[in-house]
């Protein structure tokens, strides 16, 4: 509850600072607020569940809200996946074209990244839902889980799942290789570019640039790529529940500690609203 909290607060406070700061109104600013947006409705969709069951010790979901929890949580990881991926190129051009970043970057642009981010992940979420509901489910109803995943109740269906197994794999890497193949080829075009770049300065201010999104990066893909795309016979289940507590619960609440305490354009936002808020309150 504690991290919920964090998170909860910490993504709330950006997308404001965001929506209030007109110097913060860029592409880049944008797709981070939309970061927000899926970090702060991911972590709704599965703590205060998970803490309530803990906290009542009646540890039961039902069916409808396991499909609900299901669609949500393959949208969002999802969406995120490849909102990650189109921030790089965006990384990309800023670095790169800076003189024609307003250009390639304009409005129309980022929406459709953003829209397509949605769109990808929300489609992948309906598949996955309405297979995972569609199949038979006889015997033992308790999911080796702290929240309805998918992999951990197709082991309580009475039918071979191997067909879904298969469809799983395959929206997964599609999901997570194709974002990340994006970010691996904006990256390399960013290095060969900071390398042909002779003053220190720039070294400097490309790097600080690259740093945040680099870090939520790591964390996110490092954990989603040990989660689905191992073998299954590699996969105990106190593996998955590990690598899951990355991009559920600690994911959503680090990318704002990330991408405000590194960045001094957030920082100065908060500021001006702490400052405003003072001299209102002298008054």
């Amino acid at each position: 509850m504690v991290v919920f909290t964090v998170a909860l607060c910490g993504n709330v406070l950006l997308i404001f600072l965001i929506y209030m700061d007109p110097q913060l109104h860029t592409p880049m600013y944008f797709f981070l607020s939309q970061l927000s947006l899926m970090d702060l409705t991911l972590v709704c969709n599965i703590v205060p569940k998970m803490a309530a069951n803990f906290l009542s010790g009646r540890k039961s979901i039902s069916f409808v809200g396991c499909g609900i929890q299901i669609g949500l949580f393959v949208s969002l990881v999802g969406s995120e996946g490849l909102l990650l991926g189109l921030m790089a190129y965006d990384r990309y051009v800023a670095i790169s074209h800076p003189l024609h970043y307003p250009i390639l970057m304009n409005q129309r642009v980022h929406l459709q990244i953003t829209g397509s981010s949605w769109a990808f992940g929300i489609i992948d979420g309906v598949i996955q839902m309405v297979a995972a509901m569609s199949l038979p489910y006889c015997g033992s109803r308790n999911v080796d889980h702290f929240f309805c995943e998918v992999q951990a109740l197709l082991k309580l269906a009475c039918v071979d799942t191997s067909l879904f197994d298969t469809l799983l794999f395959a929206c997964c890497v599609f999901m997570l290789l194709l974002p990340f193949s994006i970010i691996v080829a904006s990256y390399s075009c960013i290095l060969g570019a900071v390398l042909q770049m002779r003053s220190a300065q720039t070294w400097k201010k490309a790097l600080a640039t690259c740093s945040s999104h680099l870090t939520a990066v790591t964390i996110f893909y490092g954990a989603a790529m040990f989660m689905y795309l191992r073998p299954r016979r590699y996969r105990p289940p106190s593996h998955d529940k590990v690598a899951s507590i990355f991009y559920t619960v600690l994911t959503p609440m680090l990318n704002p500690l990330i991408y405000s305490l590194r960045n001094q354009e957030v920082m100065g936002a908060l500021r001006k609203v702490l400052n405003h808020c003072r001299i209102g309150s002298q008054h």
